[in-house]
């Protein structure tokens, strides 16, 4: 028969440990939560091996004496709810079993002297025991130190990742706590390395800027939006500042962080017509709302939220931002009207029939380089100088209309604001996005280079460039750098938050380095590990081929625009480009007269 029996109190406590503390990252997101509630103007964070060593909070806030210390770490005892209305919480922590669940699986010190007093006290407690206490001598404020996290629970710390992982996910807590509160000042250190140093008093602009990216300040415009008690304000970057992972949104609620999926989408459907699939928005978004309208007890780690009107808060974060990037300084693309293109309809690339003179091209295997022909040596011309600047705008072509027949994709007979290509096929209209198409063809290129034994052609720079990065994204890059130089992007790690950029892909060589090396390392952060190496380097594949592809804006002669048809017939997945697009499309002869009234 089996007995109902009561837990041991270590047992309990190490339950609840689970739901508090997972990692080093969430025992110190409790702690610096504390120092924060305790009314510090400056935080110091100091860890080692991403914390799983050593986590140390210290502040200059209240302080505690002697039993309030020990009470602290009792469980269900917080000083955060003066009554009992739980669902009215405003402070960041609340639950009362952070320190108690810490101390149970971990090695913790409390050094703590509150304001006014003459000395302090320390108590040390190993894993639920108590180990020793007595007085200790510490500028006014507490002092929190965790060591040894889950050493004697070995089946939780199997499970926690390397000293690497640890120390970004701790990073990230520390930055989004301190975006949060830019009238506080914060300093992280990271095995007796300085990572973090903002000071108090900071606007909400420098702060996030100073914290996400510095071009952020010129690339972004303020949110503000009050609607009764609710109130949004934050930033938000331009459309075309973006970046190929969504780890750069910073969403709030009531100051405290949050990775809510309501906000997430809300975000994602303010975006939505303004920004390719694949990229995201910068931003940093602050929503304070009465606490009666929010719960914030879904989540044990508080980074949910459940609003008690999701939709009229999703409304304000879609309309505030709207209005926002309304005011920027550039234009957000528009999406065009249903009735402009219902007409209009994407096909496949129909072989043309063949001929006793001509074979069917179709019928040939694909290869890296376009068959030698007029419009191809113009090409390959064009491929030489294809960043540099072209002084005379697109002529129109010359060539007989019969031409056409011979080539799927028509003869070029124009270019229409330096971006899409205008051809005339046997069978209508075809208008080519001249970006989108190349950069289709960059990527197979990139993809047949790889493919084969040895390193692709690169192009050495004159002098290496220096690119400024997050610690945890040079860690991936330097971790991918052996198979990223068989594509032809030689990098070196070049101290803590830098690489060194010695050649990139001959395809790309009048390319940006910084910028594809900022973009190549949001992708390896986007698949994450759930990815091996060489299926992340095949997606990376197509943001280098953005790179190097031809931009919308750049005039092209008749010839380079004919070269350009030709290799399309001729390369795979050439309909669509890297994001899923249309490459082209057709407006077929019946149409066109329908536009007209003739039929």
């Amino acid at each position: 028969m089996r007995v109902i029996r009561r837990l041991p109190e270590t047992l309990i406590n190490r339950i609840a440990a689970g739901e508090v503390v997972e990692r080093p990252a969430s025992a110190l997101k409790e702690l610096v939560e504390n120092a924060i509630d305790a009314g510090a103007g400056h935080i110091h964070v100091r860890l080692s091996e991403g914390g799983l060593a050593m986590i140390e909070v210290s502040d200059d806030g209240c302080g505690m004496d002697a039993d309030e210390i020990a009470l602290a770490l009792e469980r269900h005892a917080t000083s955060k709810l003066p009554d009992e209305a739980i669902e009215m919480v405003e402070t960041l922590g609340f639950r009362g079993e952070a320190l108690p669940s810490i101390a149970s699986v971990a090695r913790i010190t409390i050094e703590s002297r509150p304001q006014g007093s003459a000395e302090g006290w320390k108590r040390v407690v190993d894993n639920g025991a108590l180990v020793s206490e007595g007085p200790a001598a510490l500028p006014p404020g507490t002092r929190v130190r965790v060591e040894q996290l889950f050493e004697k629970i070995p089946a939780r710390r199997k499970f926690l990742r390397s000293p690497r992982s640890e120390w970004a996910a701790a990073s990230d807590v520390v930055r989004r706590l301190a975006m949060a509160r830019p009238d506080l000042g914060f300093t992280l250190e990271h095995d007796g390395r300085r990572a973090i140093q903002v000071q108090g008093g900071e606007t909400l602009e420098a702060r996030v800027a100073q914290l996400v990216a510095r071009e952020l300040a010129g690339n972004a415009v303020t949110v503000d939006l009050v609607r009764g008690d609710y109130h949004l304000t934050g930033i938000a970057g331009l459309p075309t500042f973006n970046r190929g992972v969504a780890d750069h949104q910073y969403l709030f609620v009531n100051g405290r962080p949050v990775k809510d999926r309501l906000l997430i989408g809300a975000v994602r459907g303010a975006y939505a017509d303004m920004l390719a699939r694949d990229r995201h928005a910068v931003l940093a978004l602050f929503l304070q709302v009465p606490a009666s309208e929010v719960d914030v007890n879904v989540h044990p780690a508080k980074s949910e939220v459940r609003f008690r009107d999701p939709a009229y808060v999703r409304g304000m974060v879609v309309s505030g931002l709207r209005h926002a990037l309304s005011t920027g300084d550039q234009r957000s693309a528009q999406a065009p009207t249903a009735s402009a293109m219902a007409a209009w309809q994407a096909e496949p690339i129909a072989p043309p029939p063949p001929s006793a003179s001509q074979g069917n091209i179709f019928g040939q295997p694909w290869r890296p380089e376009p068959r030698v022909s007029e419009a191809g040596l113009a090409w390959r011309g064009y491929e030489q100088s294809v960043m540099a600047p072209l002084s005379a705008r697109a002529e129109v072509a010359a060539e007989p209309v019969a031409d056409a027949a011979q080539h799927p994709l028509g003869v070029a007979r124009g270019q229409i604001s330096n971006t899409y290509i205008v051809a005339e096929a046997e069978d209508g209209l075809v208008i080519v996005d001249q970006h989108a198409a190349h950069e289709r063809l960059v990527l197979e290129r990139l993809r047949s280079a790889g493919a084969g034994q040895g390193t692709a052609p690169s192009q050495a720079l004159l002098i290496p460039e220096v690119v400024e990065l997050e610690e945890a994204a040079c860690d991936r890059l330097e971790e991918a750098a052996g198979k990223l130089a068989e594509f032809g992007l030689a990098l070196e790690r070049f101290g803590p938050n830098a690489m060194l950029v010695r050649a990139i892909p001959a395809a790309l060589a009048k390319g940006h380095p910084a910028k594809l090396v900022a973009d190549v390392a949001d992708d390896l952060a986007a698949n994450g590990d759930a990815l091996l190496l060489g299926e992340k380097l095949d997606l990376v594949l197509a943001t280098m081929a953005c790179h190097g592809s031809v931009r919308a804006g750049r005039t092209l002669s008749v010839a380079e625009m004919n070269a350009l048809l030709r290799e399309m017939e001729v390369t795979p997945r050439s309909g669509q480009c890297n994001h899923g697009r249309p490459t082209w499309v057709k407006l077929a002869h019946g149409d066109i007269e329908k536009l007209f009234g003739r039929k």
